[in-house]
């Protein structure tokens, strides 16, 4: 059976709702969601997560706790469209995504990682880094 009901946390805050489209999505407490963006059914966003303005979140993303997600960021989820293979894509607690980072499918960016703007993330970010790049790649490690 499929979820067709949103699960928004308490204290979540969906900026001009109106302009946005929000589907059957789990979003947690305390999170800023602001205005035209698109978050797909069965996403999956943790507790004080910000997701600015036309950021773009198709289904089989996971973004884990307080997670900052620039405007103009944008999740793939297709490495060969439209074969509707999609790869499930996870960015880990406290990381940290400028503004129109792309971030092919099937890639993990770990906890506290910094992804800095503009960058196209290809594939796996350790935690506690800073990656920026085309393609991103780790210029500053712990």
């Amino acid at each position: 059976m499929t979820n067709t009901k949103r699960n928004i946390g308490e204290g979540t805050k969906l900026w001009h709702e109106e302009y946005s489209n929000i589907g059957a999505c789990t979003i947690g407490k305390n999170c800023i969601i602001h205005s035209h963006v698109w978050i797909a059914d069965r996403v999956i966003i943790g507790n004080n997560v910000r997701v600015e303005a036309f950021a773009f979140i198709p289904e089989g993303v996971t973004i884990e706790d307080n997670v900052f997600i620039g405007p103009r960021v944008t999740f793939t989820n297709d490495k060969h469209p439209p074969s509707k293979n999609w790869q499930k894509t996870l960015v880990k607690v406290g990381a940290s995504l400028g503004a129109c980072v792309t971030v092919l499918p099937g890639v993990t960016i770990g906890r506290e990682a910094v992804i800095g703007a503009g960058s196209l993330v290809t594939k796996d970010i350790p935690d506690k880094v800073v990656a920026y790049g085309v393609p991103a790649k780790v210029r500053r490690e712990p």
